[in-house]
């Protein structure tokens, strides 16, 4: 069973403090650079060392090239004069290649066949960022801001190190950004770059923007996000297995640190039990559309499920049952919604236990486009994907597909590729 890994975006992420957080995590150091080192290229080595952030010990990743680097020169990326361009993801000005050239040395590598695809995808997500960029088509697209020797190293490192840790979910609630404006090889842009926005855009990243002058989420940090986080919330309960902290080169006001965890929720195998109320209430002088418009309410304020039923009442009079499921802490507030927005005086509630079953909340890639399922596990270990109604509608729609094909398509792509 694979692993979850947290990301704390606080002081957003790039390639670099990725790889460090995940080295920190306990990603095998000789392994990493076994397969670093047979990529075909050269003109680099890799340096893994502790630095202190804001007093506080951290990992850092660093690639050392044989030529100057200014990605991390504050006064020339916020405008000041410098012999050289800044790109993105400390790369060279001359290193220009395309997916092309970056499928081939990905491919000729020691990296194993997970660890490949998975790299290419970060790489195929910053293609299509790039495309919309500069208004080409992504053949024409050349990674002249993250295709250079260390951007190629930084991306090949994560999928590397998320292979050899068996990290198989993330989960990413927001990437804190700054503002402003930075000086790129086409001179100065707006802070979210382009391309980190055009991902965000694509990929429903969600995006805080903070008052710090300059650039928090690099192109590559953002389509790390995009390629591997499977969720945006944090499980209720949850245990820290291990914590790591990557370090940034840049500096600005906030730490430069990226965080990142490894957390268990339940046992796989086990089925689990909790504690809901029912609320229930016989309703015979509201019309069916105050009744819908009482179910939306209820969903959007807490209620674990909600439903209502025809019913007779005593004098044949036609009516609903209205039955909510709900936790304790949302169970007053839901009371009061119901006594306000319906004609009823008096609401029974039981305290219920149940068994379900452990589940949570998946979005993945698939050939229709991005889909959110429900993903079990059964007491035997088995574990069913559910596509989520809305996501498979979505893309019926937007691929001009019945339902059905749409729903299908979901399930039996995660069932393959997982």
């Amino acid at each position: 069973m694979g692993k979850t890994l947290y990301l704390e975006c606080y002081s957003g992420i790039s390639g670099d403090m990725t790889v460090a957080a995940l080295l920190d995590l306990g990603a095998d150091r000789d392994v990493l650079e076994k397969a670093l080192y047979s990529l075909p290229i050269g003109g680099f080595h890799i340096e893994i060392s502790r630095v202190k952030k804001s007093g506080l010990d951290a990992c850092d990743f660093n690639v050392i090239l044989n030529h100057d680097n200014h990605d991390h020169d504050m006064e020339y990326l916020h405008g000041k004069d410098h012999e050289y361009s800044h790109i993105h993801e400390h790369s060279h000005p001359h290193e220009h290649r395309g997916m092309r050239e970056i499928t081939e040395i990905i491919q000729g590598s020691a990296m194993t066949d997970k660890a490949k695809k998975m790299a290419l995808h970060v790489f195929d997500i910053l293609a299509h960022a790039e495309s919309k960029a500069h208004g080409v088509n992504i053949e024409e697209v050349h990674f002249h801001e993250v295709g250079a020797i260390d951007s190629i190293v930084d991306i090949a490192a994560i999928a590397v190190c998320m292979d050899n840790l068996d990290i198989t979910d993330v989960i990413v609630p927001v990437l804190y950004e700054g503002t402003g404006f930075i000086r790129c090889q086409h001179g100065q842009i707006p802070v979210p770059v382009p391309a980190v926005a055009h991902i965000a855009e694509d990929h429903h990243l969600k995006l805080k923007i903070t008052d710090i002058q300059g650039e928090l989420v690099t192109p590559t940090g953002a389509a790390v996000v995009a390629a591997f986080c499977t969720s945006e919330k944090l499980p209720e309960d949850f245990s820290i297995l291990k914590s790591g902290l990557g370090a940034g080169k840049r500096e600005y006001r906030c730490p430069g640190i990226l965080r990142a965890m490894l957390i268990q929720t339940e046992p796989a195998d086990a089925k689990l039990t909790d504690t809901v109320w029912k609320l229930e209430t016989d309703i015979d002088d509201c019309s069916g559309e105050v009744m819908g418009h009482v179910l939306k309410l209820l969903m959007a304020n807490g209620a674990r499920e909600a439903h209502y039923m025809p019913i007779y009442t005593k004098k044949n009079r036609p009516a609903y049952t209205l039955t909510v499921i709900c936790k304790e802490k949302d169970r007053e507030s839901l009371e009061n919604l119901i006594f306000a927005e319906t004609t009823t005086i008096g609401i029974r509630r039981a305290e219920m236990q149940r068994t379900i079953l452990k589940r949570e909340i998946s979005t993945f890639e698939t050939p229709l486009g991005q889909a959110k399922a429900k993903i079990c596990t059964l007491p035997d270990g088995q574990i069913r994907c559910y596509p989520e109604y809305e996501s498979a509608e979505e893309l019926a729609s937007r691929n001009q597909i019945s339902f059905r094909e749409a729903y299908d398509s979901i399930r039996s792509y995660w069932t393959t590729e997982r």
